[in-house]
């Protein structure tokens, strides 16, 4: 979504007069910043300004992140399908804008629930990208990622394999060896072998995405902790309690430092500690 997101910007920046250009800039470093709402009123202002109809599409797909971010996920289809009626007349098929805000309103769907039509509009931003960009190009790696996504939810794992694996075979090609986008892609594939029951090749992507992450990340950083708590959920399920215990008591250290006290992630990994020590208790018990 960030690298859709992203384009769109600089696109809102070119097509833009100079008089609503501060105005614009603002709005984005709003967004940025994490304050949506102040930025939806500047977009909106914007919007209202604006009376090429062709450049009302980019402030559109904008209002509809913004409403997004802020959970408000009707507000954001509207906008969203607004950008897309208008792309869908004045743009060329191949043209990745239009792409951008199938990608848009996909990734509204699949947090409705809606993963059909979530599905749907990852495959039309997918053949758009696959039209107008390089086999390589950074879009296309997340557009096969947004489909993995989606069918892993729906429980369809050889699907979610085939293309969480595009995905990582262009982020291999395109991005450094370190780069953290290729530690989401070990960690997704990890993630999918260990609901198949392939256990030593979930280890080995978690590995992999852990390596990365140690080498790109502060010590202390949240997506450390949930790689750690990936390894060690594995490790249980392997019932090999010693290193199960070890990675999620690492997993929660950091989670600690880096999480605040009410957020759900401490809670899950005190409660898998506890669960690990009963079974590594019972297991002791069984051998007397």
């Amino acid at each position: 979504m960030s690298a859709t997101a992203n384009n769109r910007s600089r696109q809102v920046r070119e097509e833009n007069s100079s008089d609503g250009e501060e105005l614009l800039q603002l709005a984005l470093a709003l967004g940025d910043m994490g304050q949506f709402e102040k930025a939806q009123e500047i977009y909106e202002k914007l919007l209202e300004q604006q009376t090429v109809e062709s450049e009302k599409a980019p402030l559109c797909h904008q209002l509809g992140a913004m409403k997004w971010r802020q959970g408000e996920y009707k507000e954001a289809i509207i906008y969203y399908e607004k950008s897309i009626s208008i792309e869908e007349k004045i743009t060329p098929l191949q043209h990745t804008n239009l792409a951008d805000s199938y990608t848009g309103i996909g990734v509204v769907y699949s947090v409705m629930g809606e993963y059909s039509k979530a599905l749907s509009y990852f495959e039309k931003a997918l053949v758009l990208y696959q039209q107008s960009l390089p086999s390589n190009h950074p879009n296309l790696a997340s557009s096969y990622s947004n489909i993995g996504n989606v069918y892993s939810i729906m429980g369809e794992y050889s699907k979610t394999l085939l293309y969480y694996e595009k995905s990582l075979s262009i982020r291999q090609q395109s991005l450094p060896s370190n780069h953290p986008e290729l530690a989401v892609s070990y960690n997704n594939i990890g993630g999918v072998c260990k609901r198949m029951g392939e256990h030593s090749k979930a280890l080995s992507y978690y590995e992999k995405a852990l390596s990365i992450q140690q080498q790109s990340l502060p010590s202390n950083h949240p997506d450390l902790s949930s790689v750690y708590a990936n390894i060690g959920l594995t490790y249980e399920q392997m019932k090999i309690y010693d290193e199960a215990l070890i990675f999620i008591a690492k997993a929660f250290e950091i989670a600690e430092k880096s999480l605040p006290k009410n957020h759900p992630d401490r809670e899950n990994y005190k409660k898998d500690l506890g669960r690990i020590n009963n079974k590594i208790s019972l297991f002791i018990s069984s051998l007397k």
